[in-house]
């Protein structure tokens, strides 16, 4: 494991009493283990409750398409486990911006809203669906996402616990919706694959 963080609502901000710790990391499969027939793992549950890690080149991977569960672990703001080859990798993490982040956070948010029911809305999973699009568009107008969510918590939480009418909870995400598809982004037109190889080559050639 090179690198562990929380994320889910102790990194947002948005704990309360009854919730758990999600955990998210990277781990590096040994190099000669490529060159088997059945290779490693591309992810791992366990070992403790809540926890998920991917092997190092798939997380690359997925970052460099801009997968916002991937970028915002770069972003956590509670590391609990962190080598040299993790560190670089934070170091590392504007190389994986780029503007497809205007597709995706937007595009995951869309997803789960057309899985809500407006008669009877899951109130958890809309309030994750507009911190997302404060995140992404946080992210297009600043170079980052936006994790731990500051002065939105109470509205947010106040969405989780269903004292939001719908029909407000709606208006708030078409508006952040509008804006993350209109605002001029700061993030380049592509990630930087040649940086990202090179330091995936390098812990590579660590591990072998």
């Amino acid at each position: 494991m090179i690198l562990s963080v929380v994320m889910g609502s102790r990194a947002y901000g948005l704990e309360t009493d009854a919730s758990d710790t999600d955990r998210r990391g990277v781990f590096v499969a040994p190099t000669a283990a490529f060159w088997r027939l059945d290779k490693p793992a591309t992810h791992r549950d366990g070992p403790l409750p809540e926890q998920f890690s991917w092997e190092v080149e798939r997380f690359c991977g997925l970052a460099l398409e801009a997968n916002p569960t991937i970028l915002e672990c770069l972003w956590s703001p509670i590391i609990e486990t962190i080598t040299p080859a993790g560190q670089r990798l934070l170091d590392l993490r504007t190389a994986f911006l780029s503007e497809r982040a205007h597709r995706t956070f937007g595009g995951y948010a869309e997803t789960q809203f057309r899985r809500l029911d407006p008669a009877a809305p899951k109130w958890k999973q809309a309030m994750h669906m507009v911190r997302l699009l404060l995140s992404g568009l946080h992210l297009v107008r600043h170079g980052e996402p936006l994790v731990e969510v500051g002065g939105y918590r109470e509205r947010l939480l106040a969405i989780r616990r269903g004292e939001v009418p719908w029909d407000e909870v709606n208006a708030w995400r078409a508006e952040l919706s509008d804006e993350l598809a209109a605002a001029p982004s700061v993030l380049p037109e592509l990630p930087d694959r040649a940086r990202v190889e090179e330091f995936l080559v390098g812990v590579r050639k660590e591990h072998l």
